[in-house]
């Protein structure tokens, strides 16, 4: 787990894999671009920060041992309404995708996915969500 470091835009990402350095690779460059990251490797850790953060965006692996990605994205709207969720698997399918989709997240990226697709989805969440705020 890592703590949020300051940044630019004020954008409170919550990065969860459980590849452990996976998540601390895309973080660390997801910092360098100006967001405040915390990381957590397992669905029960990011429901842990979720209780003490207000996180604008989450990103989710699907697959994770224990608790998997679509039980934590529908915690996450129960806890943070406003959030928005981004899931990230490379173990998917259109049919994975549509479902969670239709459970209430953003967007879907398989992995790999470009770092410029996942910082643009995080960008057009952001925007989103201020947009639904009245706020522009």
């Amino acid at each position: 787990m890592t703590d949020p470091q300051p940044s630019d835009s004020g954008i409170r990402v919550l990065f969860v894999d459980d590849e452990v350095e996976f998540a601390l690779v895309v973080s660390k460059r997801l910092r360098r671009r100006g967001f405040e990251v915390s990381t957590a490797n397992s669905g029960a850790e990011a429901l842990r920060l979720a209780r003490g953060i207000e996180f604008d965006v989450a990103v989710l692996d699907l697959k994770m041992a224990g608790m998997d990605g679509l039980e934590v994205l529908r915690t996450l709207l129960i806890l943070l309404p406003q959030i928005k969720v981004i899931m990230l698997t490379g173990h998917g399918s259109s049919q994975v995708a549509s479902q969670c989709l239709e459970e209430g997240a953003f967007s879907y990226l398989n992995k790999p996915c470009e770092f410029s697709r996942l910082v643009e989805n995080i960008n057009s969440a952001v925007a989103e969500a201020l947009k639904a705020r009245g706020v522009t």
